[in-house]
């Protein structure tokens, strides 16, 4: 391959159109990018660190096919460069032109961004983009692919898992490299997935005021600068990490130890804000493609962060599959959960559509036919769509409802044991078995954006005022219980009953049909202070405090044991048949066996799973019974009965009454039971001769 023409100095010829972005070729380097309404493009290169370009290279028009320029730069050193666009084009605001002939462009399709050197540091660098190589050995490790309801997911944020010093990582702490020190104890705990927020390329510096116009941090990431290149400041190295290559050793040591990777992955908004916001991607390529704009050219904020994609726009649909594959087939990545996904479902004009483009083809496409896809199936235009998020089979969604009922009626409200028992079978007033199986609920009690759960019974009200927004940001809505006391305590009762409710919950989690997932250090009584909205708190408050395991350990072998039962008993998980013990495979129980009329003062449900585990093999039947009595009094039960001459009994696995729960003396049992106040009971089925 030979160049046709010299352009500053260069050697280039016209290049590889369908090739997006910079890659580097036997001769050079191609890059291809597109612009729907620019009549003009330039490429600019940079010596590494400089802001000013060495060489200016215009695209000739006959580089161009259709919307798209391509071109191959013969020998140019991969190592050497950096390099961003310039494009020229209509300016009228009105209708969303804002071409800027003087604006550089970062390439929205770069695998790694320049500007950064270090965490927290500003800088007023542009951002650059360079060409990476893609040499990464995996090995021969077989991808395996989990099931949904076999996943216990551990959602976590990269930096503060790990960054401080408690941590012991030392000079890894905050990082991928600060996590795999740590992957013995997730293994140990039996998480199976770790599913981490954002960790695509952001500035945290980026301009985020308070109510007074000081500065805050952005912490939590979800402001993304550049969607195919990951966060440099993750990695130990900054400059190892431009090309990917401690996130992918990450990745790597996590599936040999057959953990799934899943990104939370934001593509309802950008970095680039409002009209007030600065314009370094999409704004200066084609504004009115990429974003919602009203009529008369200010940006629709469905996403509450000053802009919104307009994601089923077929540029900006193709844009989001190319960088979705590109994550699976270059990081290896299992999974994605989309932040405010009901945004993908939006239309043009904002409007939510029946059959999303954009959704029905990630559902659909072969690349992705074996990835997690999960949605936060809300956004902060008030669209909510819990149970009827479009689906096609293939999306399960965080099921708020499950957050919301469960908390409600674990601190004693009521009217909710009707609601409760419904979580707890999988939702299926919200997602019919038939159509969706029991999949489709990914439930939660915690997660980032709220209370931890030691918060969640330490604190009626949130605190936030370290965010500097006179405490009126973050939730209202938290259905919390502080035990008695606002706030630390040294009242022994008050505690002894908090520590009883965090168990109550882990319980009720783990015991639950469907996905569980839990926010890091909540199985160590992990606290944030009160704070239920800690996006800024790049310090003591979001950063998981180590020493808190060793004062707790005995709630995290409560985790642990739970998830291991939870792995042991098939049928907690999904269907294992019908007629184990001649019960259903799933059944609900008020404080009577077989009667579920929950009224306005019911406080306690019992659910019963049974069936065959493994491939129903009728040899080995089991069922499990949660009983579950949020009420400040004890209450009688009744256990529904096994069939005369079975030879199985039930037996009392966990009791979160105890301070150990699984401690039980595995009494067996048979018809009424007397379960303490605010405590859930776990009883199984075993042979009677053990």
């Amino acid at each position: 391959m030979e160049p046709y023409d010299v352009i500053a100095g260069y050697g280039v010829r016209p290049g590889i159109y369908e090739l997006n972005g910079a890659t580097a070729i036997p001769t050079g380097v191609n890059f291809t990018i597109s612009s729907n309404q620019a009549y003009y493009c330039e490429l600019l290169l940079f010596k590494r660190e400089s802001n000013v370009p060495y060489a200016v290279l215009p695209f000739p028009d006959n580089y161009r096919i259709g919307k798209v320029w391509s071109m191959i730069v013969f020998d140019i050193d991969i190592e050497d460069f950096e390099y961003a666009y310039r494009f020229d084009g209509p300016y009228d605001p009105a209708k969303g032109l804002i071409f800027d002939k003087n604006k550089i462009i970062l390439d929205p399709y770069a695998k790694a961004v320049t500007g950064q050197s270090k965490w927290g540091t500003y800088n007023d660098s542009i951002y650059k983009a360079r060409v990476v190589k893609n040499n990464f050995d995996w090995g021969r490790l077989t991808r395996k692919h989990k099931p949904m309801e076999d996943l216990v997911i551990y959602e976590m944020h990269v930096r503060g898992f790990t960054k401080d010093k408690s941590s012991g990582t030392g000079d890894k702490a905050g990082t991928f490299a600060g996590i795999m020190e740590k992957l013995p104890y997730l293994k140990e705990l039996g998480v199976n997935a770790l599913e981490l927020m954002p960790i695509f390329e952001f500035d945290e510096t980026l301009d985020h005021r308070d109510f007074y116009g000081r500065e805050l941090m952005d912490y939590w990431g979800y402001n993304t600068v550049s969607f195919f290149s990951p966060n440099t400041s993750y990695s130990s190295a900054i400059e190892y990490n431009r090309e990917g290559t401690e996130l992918k050793e990450f990745i790597k040591l996590c599936h040999e130890n057959d953990i799934d990777v899943l990104l939370d992955v934001v593509f309802n908004h950008t970095a680039e804000g409002n009209e007030h916001g600065p314009v370094f991607s999409f704004k200066g390529i084609d504004n009115n493609i990429y974003y919602l704009l009203t009529p008369d050219g200010y940006y629709y904020n469905f996403s509450g962060c000053g802009n919104t994609l307009n994601c089923n726009h077929p540029i900006v649909q193709n844009f989001i599959l190319d960088c979705l594959r590109y994550w699976v087939t270059t990081y290896h990545i299992d999974g994605f959960r989309f932040d405010l996904a009901s945004i993908l479902g939006r239309n043009e004009d904002g409007s939510p559509m029946s059959k999303p483009p954009l959704l029905q083809s990630l559902a659909y496409d072969p690349i992705l036919g074996n990835v997690k896809l999960i949605a936060e199936a809300w956004d902060a235009g008030g669209l909510y769509q819990v149970g009827t998020f479009p689906s096609w089979n293939r999306w399960a969604e965080w099921n708020g409802r499950y957050r919301d009922d469960m908390r409600s009626f674990l601190k004693g409200d009521a009217g909710k044991a009707c609601d409760a028992a419904k979580r707890m079978m999988g939702s299926p007033d919200l997602y019919i078995p038939e159509v969706r199986g029991h999949n489709a609920s990914v439930n939660f009690l915690t997660c980032h954006d709220g209370f931890t759960l030691h918060d969640l019974y330490t604190y009626n009200q949130k605190h936030n005022e370290e965010n500097n927004w006179g405490n009126t940001d973050g939730a209202d809505d938290n259905r919390s219980w502080n035990c008695g006391a606002e706030g630390e305590t040294t009242d022994k009762e008050v505690n002894a009953l908090r520590r009883r409710m965090i168990r109550n919950a882990a319980a009720v989690l783990m015991m639950s049909r469907g996905t569980p997932m839990f926010f890091m250090g909540d199985e160590f009584g992990n606290s944030q202070g009160g704070n239920n909205n800690s996006y800024c708190q790049d310090n003591y408050i979001a950063w998981l405090n180590w020493k808190d395991l060793d004062s707790n350990r005995d709630l995290y072998d409560f985790f642990k044991t739970l998830i291991r039962f939870r792995k042991e008993h098939d049928c907690i998980r999904k269907n294992c048949g019908n007629d184990a013990f001649g019960l259903p495979g799933m059944s609900v129980h008020d404080t009577k066996a077989w009667r579920s009329d929950f009224c306005d003062y019911s406080h306690y449900v019992g659910v019963c799973f049974a069936g065959y585990p493994g491939k129903f093999n009728k040899n080995y039947p089991q069922a499990v019974f949660i009983a579950v009595n949020s009420y400040w009094e004890d209450l009688d039960a009744e256990l529904p009965a096994l069939p005369e001459g079975c030879g199985y009994s039930w037996v009392l696995a966990a009791d979160t009454y105890l301070e150990r729960p699984f401690d039980t003396g595995r009494e067996r049992c048979h018809g009424v039971f007397r379960i303490k106040a605010r405590s859930v009971r776990i009883y199984e089925t075993t042979l009677s001769y053990d």
